[in-house]
């Protein structure tokens, strides 16, 4: 561009030069053309009548003022974004930011190291735990994580690290921007709370959620013996129905998260959290339901379930697993899930409920045998525990199996819904 090289104060907000309407295009052409443009951001109406076009804040230094074109610097606390920058999908908005910020410093190993994806809870972003971990990451301090919030439309940005082994999932999260970890994150009407530097969050059991929060379960008394921060015990209380739920936990960190949703669901009065260890719950004879909630197995909590159960009436287990499967065998060698005996299902029970509720499509699912093998192990050694427990004959019928997601190669994580009751006396 011809002009003359001024010394310019460098203005808050995003720089633009402000002309006249004529001469807009013009100079936007000519700051293109000597790559000052900040091509982020469209050209905009300023007061006076004039037209801003915006500037690269790196390159203030090599600008000169066109002599043939009136114009003035000044700074836009609102930019335009452009058309182009519009366009653009969230993920190359960050990778174009990134390389704006190292310059001459960017490298394809640093571009293997920025996300493609990551979970947004509110306004903070939850980066995967293999994001930004090369040394010139490091070196950016601040400045990284203002710049993925920017572009991601956050306030503030954290990234995972891996699972701590001390039995309760505690997730290692570093912040990268912001002052606290707590968000709010709402799935189907339902508002969880928690802390995402202390508790974890998994968006693969929506289906199991949304399938509880479609159980009937009105008028009923259940225990969730896994409750976290409340996957389970929301959907329970919110939609299902439950008059009442028992609350088992044994992360400090996740019994405050699950406090502060039941208040924010106006609940809270309608459940009772039980704080420790739930092998060790003191309660006895008290569920129409129960919820084990804990993978890759809920076995050690199959004796306390079989205490909480009434006793004279029986219920319904909940009873997750992870279940391995042996490569996929041909279509004539896959089993359909099976219902349960008529007999072995109550007068308008919840198999009726199902098949009322679109449970068939579910039901018809194709599974394997080694699914439907678990599932009849499981209930007979249910069936054995109960019968040991009361001194009396029980009966365990299986009412449905589902496959909630993909734990690993060959290996699925499934919900029984077992029945359970005792075998009255003729």
């Amino acid at each position: 561009m011809e002009g003359t090289e001024v010394p310019v104060a460098v203005p808050t907000g995003v720089p633009a030069l402000a002309t006249e309407p004529r001469f807009a295009q013009r100079l936007r052409q000519c700051l293109e053309q000597e790559r000052l443009l900040d091509g982020r951001y469209g050209l905009q109406r300023v007061p006076g009548g004039r037209v801003a076009v915006p500037l690269l804040p790196e390159k203030l230094s090599q600008l000169c003022l066109p002599a043939e074109v009136p114009c003035e610097l000044l700074g836009i606390q609102d930019p335009v974004p452009s058309r182009a920058a519009r366009r653009r999908s969230p993920a190359q908005r960050l990778r174009e930011e990134l390389r704006r910020l190292l310059g001459a410093g960017w490298s394809g190993e640093l571009q293997r190291d920025v996300p493609h994806a990551w979970q947004r809870h509110g306004d903070l972003v939850l980066l995967s735990e293999d994001s930004f971990r090369a040394e010139p990451w490091e070196r950016l301090g601040s400045a990284l994580g203002e710049t993925v919030a920017a572009a991601l439309g956050a306030r503030r940005v954290a990234r995972r690290g891996r699972v701590m082994p001390d039995g309760m999932r505690s997730p290692r999260v570093t912040l990268l921007l912001g002052q606290h970890g707590w968000v709010e994150h709402v799935d189907n009407g339902i508002r969880y709370t928690f802390d995402v530097t202390k508790c974890m969050f998994s968006p693969g059991n929506i289906t199991e959620k949304l399938r509880v929060a479609s159980l009937p379960c009105s008028g009923e008394v259940v225990v969730d013996l896994y409750a976290g921060i409340g996957y389970f015990t929301l959907p329970f209380l919110v939609h299902a129905g439950a008059a009442f739920v028992h609350a088992c936990e044994w992360n400090s960190h996740a019994v405050e998260a699950l406090h502060r949703s039941l208040v924010l669901n106006g609940v809270r009065d309608r459940c009772h959290i039980h704080s420790g260890d739930s092998r060790q719950l003191q309660l006895r004879d008290v569920a129409d339901r129960v919820n084990l909630g804990l993978i890759p197995s809920s076995e050690e909590g199959w004796p306390v379930a079989c205490r909480v159960l009434k006793k004279a009436t029986g219920g319904v287990l909940h009873i997750h697993h992870n279940v391995e499967t042996r490569p996929a065998l041909p279509q004539s060698a896959v089993l359909l899930a099976e219902r349960g005996s008529a007999e072995a299902a109550s007068p308008g029970g919840e198999a009726q409920h199902l098949a009322q509720h679109g449970g068939e499509e579910t039901l018809g699912a194709r599974l394997r045998p080694e699914w439907q093998s678990w599932a009849e192990g499981t209930a007979a050694r249910i069936q054995g525990l109960l019968a040991q427990l009361h001194g009396r004959p029980w009966r365990s019928s299986v009412l449905h199996i589902e496959p909630v997601k993909s734990y690993a190669p060959h290996v699925h994580h499934l919900v029984l819904d077992l029945e359970c009751r005792p075998v009255l006396p003729v």
